[in-house]
């Protein structure tokens, strides 16, 4: 116990002037070295790996293991990652932090995840997160420093970390789906496939025999009645598989692509409208 209050981040919350600290932060590093213990001990590990703000949790195992086993084991840390237009560490205990497991985190938000990150910190992911080499990503940033807006960089990173994750094929199937609802790409390019993915991330609204945008606008909750539809379309701001709708529109058979289509309100708010 000595030598965990000894150490200086402990000793800074206990001693005069101190915050204080919790049973559940002091123990954490207990719990920490114990695990280690267990995976010593099961698995014969002998390295841990931990960012450097685990320092002295991780020492907690290597010693514990030194007096309970007589045996030297090791740990090595690495510098966090942090955001640099917010100052947070980019980890798992973060806000809008991302899964692997597409259970938790499917594969479009997770593509999404890498394509809406900062241009401070772009750069510095594709060195640590892709397996591109260093001319690779001097040539994806020079691109991407003529015109920043198409976040050129950022679709090679979100392409790259996906790809790791969940192979070429599912990378290049979202980054189409994304192309396609953000970036204006036709959407006559999609495929059955890919409408059952959008199927997983968009609210779908079955087609009744009312076939007038204004009612699919209210029934799908993009409108809260008949004359905000109106006001949204006179505005500019809904658009049908990305085209701006104009006045009363009908939907049409040619409006379908493998039973589908899209409705957009504004950026961001989408439906996937299903022919019945």
């Amino acid at each position: 116990m000595t030598p965990l209050i000894q150490r200086d981040y402990i000793a800074k919350r206990l001693g005069e002037g101190g915050s204080g600290i919790s049973y559940a932060e002091f123990s954490y590093t207990l719990l920490q070295g114990m695990d280690f213990l267990y995976l010593y001990d099961k698995y014969n590990v002998t390295m841990q790996l931990g960012g450097s703000d685990q320092w002295g949790n991780c020492l907690s195992g290597v010693e514990l293991i030194r007096k309970a086993r007589g045996t030297v084991v090791h740990t090595m840390t690495l510098p966090l990652i942090i955001n640099k237009a917010t100052g947070k560490k980019f980890g798992k205990s973060e806000e809008g932090a991302v899964w692997l497991d597409e259970s938790k985190t499917s594969v479009f938000k997770f593509f999404q995840f890498w394509i809406n990150v900062d241009d401070a910190v772009v750069e510095e992911y594709l060195k640590v997160y892709t397996e591109l080499n260093k001319q690779n990503i001097e040539e994806i940033m020079d691109k991407h420093s003529l015109n920043r807006s198409e976040r050129i960089a950022q679709k090679a990173l979100a392409s790259e970390v996906t790809k790791i994750v969940h192979g070429k094929d599912r990378s290049g199937s979202v980054r189409k789906l994304s192309e396609v609802l953000f970036d204006g790409k036709s959407y006559q390019d999609l495929n059955e496939k890919d409408f059952e993915e959008l199927k997983e991330e968009l609210g779908v609204v079955k087609l009744t025999d009312k076939s007038d945008v204004i009612s699919l606008l209210v029934e799908s909750n993009l409108a809260t009645s008949k004359g905000d539809a109106r006001r949204l379309i006179a505005s500019g701001a809904i658009y049908l598989n990305g085209n701006k709708v104009e006045s009363d529109y009908l939907v049409s058979d040619k409006d379908f692509n493998n039973g589908y289509f899209i409705l957009r309100r504004g950026k961001n708010d989408t439906i996937l409208v299903q022919k019945t």
